[in-house]
């Protein structure tokens, strides 16, 4: 992918002028098939993050282009669900002429389509982009209305959809064992023996197939996924189901040697023969289609959603894993202090725009010569639009970076790990505001930095100690603090996370982010944010296992946004640590510019009778 490309609208279609045309188009097309209404998730069939281009029908209907939202599509009205992260951006974005944008916590979509359905209508849905889950709320909510929830043989929207792309094709790569750690046979020895009397499991993540696996592919953005999915028996070998023109023939014959391969096409006619014989099969209840568990329901098979064993087993990192991982920081940790130094040379000048910044990062990360992709589109905003959780800069929107604050979410994938960082750069002398709100985030952060916690705590219990300083001043974020990250895999992984709503206990080997923010609509943005690795932790005279994290990201945090009279003084000791470890392991890497930059960015903070 180009620079240019990346600063572009997911495609010129994805434009809020076009939804009202497209709405009518799609009405016209739901009338043709005597639906009086129709379920427009943001999601492909597995349910990705990132979807392939030939699966982002909401932002193609409605303009939309976030990793999370779902619209409504009835014959007299339509409306968008988004949560707390894109409220600015869904209107920015969408016709609300056309859509009504609504917040999915406040207004559910089951809810709002029970309130809107009339009695007697037919409410179409996909299944092959609908969980179960989801499927049984709009069924109910359906049911309320005296409607009816119909499934669609095809997409109606495709239907519409004249320039729709052609689905990916990228090649599949094999994930070598000094970066996995683990070979895959064992690893799928492992996933057949936690089937707990399943006779099968329907892998249908590919972040897991990927992992159980070790292969890696290019069929979405950002993140190395090949496109497929998996069937795991108790006692035959498993089958990969992945297209042929994906696979070089070295690769091919490598995977044969551990699992039969086949075109994802016969994965229906599979599922069919496991029903007729009677068999019990495992369904991943977060990423599976309905269609395929209907498939082999109505062939006489059993059902059984519940969790992939794959995904607690791929969260907790093995010692090849954490080893790539640390060196993935340190390397990317140079090319950020790199561009961090170019930056402070740069901004004050007044010429730089949000787009040149992330030019700038990115070209010091391929620098490194290791780099594969970003790991997410990077979020570049200064002033105002730092406000905006996850904004992405496009050519419409790129802004000057003036006197202020400037946030910068950005992360790569090299083949030994993921990374993901966050730093908020004064340009120019902050207020007294924007360092009072700036060290609120930075104690949340070191608060979380700093946690012990026992075993079986989870990421909803760790949650509160990033955000106090801020509820202290009557302020808050509306975001999680923390998510998983995977290793050369997606830099959002479940099923851990610190978030109100973390309910997977914190184990050894887990990687999340800290990344506590505090966002002053039309104004700035503040996020501070590093990876950390849960770790044993021996605590003298302590009667309960216990667990704390080791920061993985190395950067300085801007001392220029701190007001130390606010900080306590171990806080001050955390801080001035952190920066004397990211001085040490990064000084040797860099060049004589940006050594000179990072001994004042990392020096001693003064404090007190100091300041």
């Amino acid at each position: 992918m180009t620079f240019e490309s990346r600063f572009q609208s997911f495609t010129e279609t994805a434009d809020p002028s076009h939804g009202a045309a497209r709405l009518k188009a799609l009405r016209a097309e739901l009338a043709r098939r005597d639906l009086h209404g129709f379920i427009v998730p943001r999601a492909d069939e597995h349910q990705n993050e990132y979807a392939p281009a030939n699966a982002e029908r909401l932002a193609w209907l409605t303009g939309f282009t976030g990793s999370a939202g779902l619209a409504i599509v009835l014959r007299e009205r339509a409306a968008i669900f988004v949560d707390g992260r894109y409220g600015l951006q869904v209107r920015d974005q969408v016709d609300a002429r056309a859509f009504q944008p609504l917040d999915v916590v406040e207004t559910p979509p089951h809810e709002w389509l029970a309130a809107q359905a009339g009695a007697g209508q037919r409410i179409g849905y996909d299944p092959w982009l609908t969980t179960p889950a989801g499927c049984e709320r709009y069924a109910k909510a359906a049911r309320q209305a005296g409607a009816e929830l119909v499934a669609t043989p095809d997409n109606p929207l495709d239907a519409i959809w004249a320039d729709r792309p052609p689905a990916p094709c990228a090649p599949v790569r094999l994930h070598p064992k000094r970066f996995a750690g683990v070979e895959a046979p064992r690893k799928l020895a492992a996933v057949a023996a936690a089937l707990e009397g399943a006779q099968a499991l329907l892998v249908s993540n590919p972040h897991n197939v990927a992992w159980a696996f070790n292969i890696r592919g290019g069929d979405v953005a950002h993140t190395p996924l090949p496109l497929a999915y998996a069937l795991v028996r108790a006692q035959a070998p498993p089958t990969l189901y992945v297209a042929s023109a994906k696979l070089a023939a070295d690769v091919r014959a490598a995977l044969e040697k551990i699992c039969e391969v086949s075109e994802p096409a016969s994965l229906t006619a599979d599922l069919e023969a496991l029903g007729r014989a009677g068999q019990r099969v495992r369904f991943d209840t977060t990423t599976v289609a309905m269609r395929l568990v209907e498939t082999l329901r109505a062939a006489g098979g059993e059902p059984e959603l519940g969790a992939d064993p794959i995904t607690l087993m791929k969260a907790r990192k093995n010692a090849a894993e954490i080893r790539g991982a640390r060196a993935a920081h340190l390397r990317d940790g140079a090319a950020l202090c790199e561009f961090l130094a170019w930056f402070a040379q740069e901004a004050p000048k007044g010429k730089l725009t949000e787009i040149d910044a992330v030019q700038a990062l990115e070209t010091f990360r391929r620098a490194t010569g290791r780099l594969r992709e970003i790991s997410f589109p990077t979020i570049s905003g200064a002033g105002p639009n730092g406000a905006i959780v996850h904004y992405r800069v496009t050519e419409a929107t790129n802004r000057r970076i003036g006197k202020g604050l400037f946030l910068l979410d950005s992360g790569a994938q090299y083949e030994d790990g993921t990374t993901d960082v966050t730093r908020t750069i004064a340009v120019g002398a902050p207020t007294a505001e924007m360092r009072d709100r700036f060290t609120r985030v930075l104690k949340g952060h070191i608060a979380i930095a700093r946690s012990l916690f026992p075993k079986g705590a989870t990421g909803a219990q760790l949650d509160a100690f990033a955000r106090r300083a801020l509820w202290e001043a009557g302020l808050d974020y509306d975001h999680g603090t923390g998510h998983g990250v995977g290793a050369f895999l997606s830099v959002h992984e479940g099923p851990q996370n610190i978030s109100k709503r973390g309910s997977c206990p914190l184990e050894p080997g887990m990687i999340v982010s800290n990344e506590p923010g505090y966002y002053k609509a039309g104004a700035y943005g503040i996020r501070i944010e590093n990876l950390v690795l849960v770790e044993t932790r021996e605590v003298k005279g302590g009667e309960r296992e216990t667990y704390g994290f080791e920061t993985l990201t190395l950067a300085p945090i801007d001392l220029a946004c701190v007001e130390p009279k606010l900080l306590t003084r171990e806080e001050s000791r955390w801080l001035d640590a952190y920066h004397a470890q990211v001085r040490k392991a990064l000084a040797p890497l860099l060049s004589a510019r940006a050594r000179k930059w990072l001994a004042q960015a990392t020096r001693k903070l003064k404090r007190g009778a100091d300041a």
